[in-house]
């Protein structure tokens, strides 16, 4: 997989296949969660990101977002236009090499979802990224919990991918999970059980499961700062940066998330976060601004863990 490169024209051609004179829910019409997007289906229990001649030095790139009820906006935007925007912008900018780009889809392992994980292929080409993005189940489950399965893709991404871009050249690769809920809870055996189709060893905290991941992986999480209860979002950031640091990023506008997403990796990479903002426009640049405040140029945070 990601053998490919992702173009505007190949994008386009997509995009009138797909959109073109079709509602959200004639887009994203999955009714079920499908086989080739089940964790527990994965063949040899992996996803894997690997160099090609196209793309000869890989960049594994994780987006995953929250599908549940109070998100399912964000994923017909991800879809329409969050994932052209960060494809072609990576392309053009450079913050990475040769992005190798797995979408995600989370929901809630401890309200009994159907789908609490959901994952595609690592991908490089606009028909491909696109399709298996699109096939993705929107359940728009959860529950009054306050918080979603975020910790599902870091075990996924702990556990279940190689890549060559860590196994080859001790480069980590980027994950970013998002959403409008708090820090999730404990994961324990029986639900890696359910999701995964494996047994673990034991229950993993979550401060556990962000180290896990963080050996192999650069974690994010993106707090979206709207929605019907938007009087608890500080309190929600705040616990989030409790365990993440400078990397629990505040996003004030949704629909601008394929823009943050690129430049935190301009700023990763060393870019100065103030150029970096001004380098788009309007309004953009605003938003940009808010979600970078808080990110040093070139460091890769490593907060002071917390047992959740």
């Amino acid at each position: 997989m990601g053998s490919s490169r992702f173009t505007a024209d190949e994008w386009n051609a997509f995009a009138a296949r797909s959109f073109a004179g079709r509602t959200k829910n004639q887009v994203l019409n999955t009714t079920g969660m499908v086989a080739a997007n089940d964790p527990a289906k994965m063949k040899n229990g992996v996803r894997e990101s690997r160099d090609s001649a196209v793309n000869p030095r890989s960049t594994p790139i994780i987006i995953a977002g929250d599908v549940t009820g109070s998100m399912d906006e964000l994923a017909y935007l991800l879809l329409k236009e969050s994932l052209p925007a960060i494809a072609l912008e990576i392309y053009g900018r450079q913050p990475v090499s040769d992005p190798h780009i797995l979408v995600a889809a989370i929901g809630d392992v401890e309200c009994h979802d159907r789908a609490p994980l959901q994952v595609t292929q690592f991908e490089a080409g606009a028909t491909e990224l696109g399709t298996q993005t699109q096939a993705l189940y929107v359940e728009r489950g959860g529950g009054g919990n306050r918080s979603e399965s975020y910790h599902l893709p870091w075990y996924f991404a702990a556990m279940h991918t190689s890549t060559d871009a860590f196994e080859k050249r001790g480069e980590k690769g980027v994950l970013f999970t998002y959403g409008d809920e708090g820090v999730p809870p404990a994961l324990t055996r029986a639900q890696i059980r359910t999701v995964f189709g494996t047994d673990a060893e034991r229950d993993y905290t979550t401060a556990e499961l962000l180290a896990m991941a963080r050996r192999s992986w650069d974690v994010y999480h993106l707090v979206i700062m709207q929605g019907s209860h938007a009087r608890t979002y500080p309190q929600v950031l705040d616990e989030w940066r409790a365990l993440l640091g400078q990397n629990a990023i505040p996003v004030d506008d949704y629909t601008k998330l394929g823009e943050i997403i690129v430049s935190i990796l301009q700023v990763r990479q060393g870019h100065d976060k103030d150029a970096v903002a001004a380098s788009w426009s309007g309004d953009t640049s605003l938003v940009v601004r808010s979600a970078l405040r808080g990110l040093t140029a070139g460091a890769v945070a490593e907060a002071g863990l917390v047992t959740l």
